[in-house]
């Protein structure tokens, strides 16, 4: 049993000084937690700009302090042991935990510093002759002098800072710290290396906690007694469970408020890396954000039930396109209004209408970054919550995601990859891994080179698809649609990259690396193969269910023809009746067919699915646990496939069937509302007794 480490952010309103009682209002302790992150902030970058240069960095990267021993993995006791002592400003009492909790964050700074100091030193060394084009010894020399976890992504933007450096002075940097400038330190306070004589954190009960810290009283103390004790209400959010560990915080001000990053643990159970049978692979697809597929490991093969998951976010695409479209036209304002003021005088009357306007650009420019940030964030969880409430439901035991880090808005393809470009793919996965480990799913990322090239039904990633517009436009170029001239397999393209990486997870399990810091799994082989759809057995008819369980109907027995009739005959429907019984009855199993008319191929190929809808038969409605569909409920802005729970995969592709009742996520309350048997819903009838 591990244990999950998640941070909270809570906002403090109001403390109140535990040695004489007097309530602190917000205004108050806003501005003390302010001089707080301020006297810790100077300690920090006086001691970072101090020791940013190549021999200090040699010394922290060596690991050995000036005693020659080991250097401990705290940051403060680090600094400490290579004797980086430094102080407050003269006249200024601060005490030796504040100091702790500053030498803690400019260690954090420096050994950050020290993994882009390497990653800078292998790529100066291993300069390629093309630095756009490595050629794949370049990349081996390279790969073999950096350290496990870089992504290309990594690598390729350190290569464009370098190049950049080349350009202008003609020579390539001796060391990170003629590259970069010291890193900007953040107004905060890492209370993590305190202990008990600056902090201590108590919970309450299940939705509060209570947090003791010393503050200043006045912006320069001069002596201790210009501190005191503060008892901060802390209101836990609903994410943090009753069960979880809290753990020390961090303390800043934030928009005019204190804010309380309070990090917590729970326990969470052992995802193993390999031995998976059942799997669900999800593509970062071109017409939906996320699209996925279940597939299961049965006989060396892997077989798919051929029920696509969508995840569509067109809608919170264009909203985000369209605010980053302003974002960038205040922006380019506020670039041109501060040309203007540098080239006018104070003494110019429209110098003071130019600020004006300038400072007005600026606060509509932040309030906008903060949209956007909002709203990728909101759209992050509720794609990963989607996404592991179907693996849940699907009873799978690991999910594949393809690595997409290499991505670039290049070609002809500009457009499309540039809109792929600014998905917040990275924080989606960040959100999986988080969200799967509750349910002790592992998450692993496979290769993503031709997933959308190949088929998945034949030839084993030699046979080409082709990719066009529509299923009735097979011989015009597009991207929406996948069509393989070997086998005649027709869906959508990102269904068919879904099923290829499942495949390759599943296929591919043995070859799964878990880097030893982060426990990021990966699998870097390809291994090919077929994937097969299993049909889900078709429910028989009410008629047939009766029948079956009566021998009334269809196969009467012998003694039911003798005995006189017991009920009634049912009155037969009429047209406008049996119309309206059927628009309301629903079902609740997947169609297995398309819903609407398939259009006439041409050019040759088949048909996407099945016939086009009788009126007559009634329409499927959506089951399960709903979240984040289109209904205004939650994050409404996204489209997605309801989540229906299967029972577990047998031997026969018949065991894969929908289960009716829903409600199946941790939290979530049984669905106790009466069924109807006439219209399979929950409209209120009675069945009335004979």
């Amino acid at each position: 049993m591990s244990r999950l480490t998640a941070t909270a952010p809570c906002t403090v309103r109001a403390a109140v000084v535990e040695a004489s009682g007097e309530v602190v209002a917000q205004a108050l302790l806003v501005r003390r937690a302010a001089w707080l992150a301020a006297l810790a902030c100077d300690v920090t970058a006086r001691l970072v700009v101090a020791r940013w240069n190549a021999a200090d960095l040699d010394s922290l990267g060596s690991g050995v302090g000036l005693d020659g021993r080991v250097l401990p993995s705290k940051g403060w006791m680090a600094v400490r042991r290579l004797g980086w002592g430094v102080g407050p400003p003269l006249g200024v009492y601060v005490g030796d935990r504040v100091l702790r909790c500053a030498q803690e964050q400019a260690a954090r700074l420096l050994r950050l510093a020290l993994h882009r100091r390497r990653l800078v030193a292998a790529i100066v060394a291993t300069w390629p002759h093309d630095p756009g084009a490595r050629t794949g010894v370049e990349w081996d020399a390279l790969r073999a002098l950096l350290p496990d976890g870089v992504t290309a992504a990594d690598i390729r933007n350190r290569t464009r800072q370098v190049r950049a450096y080349l350009d202008a002075h003609g020579a390539f940097p001796a060391d990170l710290t003629e590259l970069e400038e010291p890193p900007n330190v953040a107004a905060q306070v890492v209370l993590a290396a305190a202990d008990r004589q600056l902090l201590t954190l108590e919970r309450t009960d299940g939705r509060s906690a209570r947090l003791w810290v010393r503050l200043p009283l006045v912006e320069f103390p001069a002596s201790g007694r210009d501190w005191a004790w503060h008892v901060l209400p802390v209101a836990l959010p609903p994410t943090v469970p009753a069960e979880a560990s809290l753990c020390a915080p961090t303390v800043r001000v934030s928009k005019g408020r204190v804010r309380v990053d309070l990090p917590f643990q729970i326990p969470v159970g052992f995802a193993p890396a390999t031995g998976h049978r059942v799997g669900c692979g999800f593509d970062w697809g071109l017409n939906g954000l996320l699209v996925g597929v279940t597939g299961r490991l049965a006989d060396g093969r892997v077989i798919s039930d051929g029920r696509p998951l969508v995840y569509d976010a067109s809608g919170v695409s264009a909203k985000l396109h369209r605010l980053r479209g302003e974002r960038e036209h205040l922006a380019a304002k506020h670039r041109h209004l501060q040309r203007l003021l540098a080239g006018i005088t104070p003494a110019d009357p429209r110098y003071a209408a130019s600020r004006t306007a300038c400072q007005s650009l600026n606060v509509e420019h932040e309030r906008l970054c903060a949209r956007i940030r909002n709203l990728n964030k909101a759209l992050a969880w509720s794609a990963a919550r989607w996404a592991v409430d179907q693996a849940a439901a699907a009873g799978a035991t690991v999910i594949y995601v393809e690595d997409l880090a290499t991505l670039e808005a290049r070609g002809c393809r500009a457009r499309v990859n540039a809109r792929l470009s600014g998905q917040v793919r990275g924080r989606i996965v960040e959100a999986i891994r988080h969200l799967a480990a509750k349910y002790a799913i592992a998450v692993v990322t496979v290769a993503a080179r031709g997933t959308s090239r190949y088929c998945p039904r034949c030839g084993e990633g030699t046979s080409v698809l082709r990719h066009c517009p529509a299923p009735d436009r097979l011989g015009e170029r597009g991207w929406r649609w996948a069509y393989c001239p070997a086998c005649g397999l027709s869906c959508d393209r990102d269904w068919a990259a879904a099923e290829r990486i499942v495949s390759r997870g599943l296929l591919g399990q043995k070859a799964t690396r878990t880097h030893r810091s982060t426990g990021v799994r990966t699998i870097h082989a390809i291994v090919e193969g077929n994937v097969a759809r299993a049909r889900r057995t078709r429910r028989p008819t009410r008629a047939a269910r009766r029948a079956r369980r009566t021998r009334t109907d269809l196969h009467p027995r012998p003694a039911a023809r003798d005995r006189a009739k017991r009920r009634p005959t049912p009155k037969r429907p009429t047209r406008a009746s049996a119309t309206a019984r059927n628009n309301s009855m629903t079902s609740s199993r997947v169609p297995d067919r398309r819903t609407v008319p398939a259009p006439p191929p041409i050019g040759g190929g088949q048909r996407p699915a099945g016939h086009a809808p009788k009126p007559g038969r009634h329409q499927p409605y959506r089951t399960g646990h709903v979240r984040n569909s289109h209904h205004r409920t939650g994050f409404h802005h996204a489209k997605a496939t309801p989540v229906l729970m299967h029972i577990e995969h047998g031997n026969g592709p018949g065991q894969a069937t929908p289960i009716r009742v829903a409600g199946f996520l941790q939290g979530t309350t049984e669905n106790s509302r009466r069924w109807c048997r006439r219209c399979r819903s929950s409209c209120g009838h009675r069945r009335r007794r004979r």
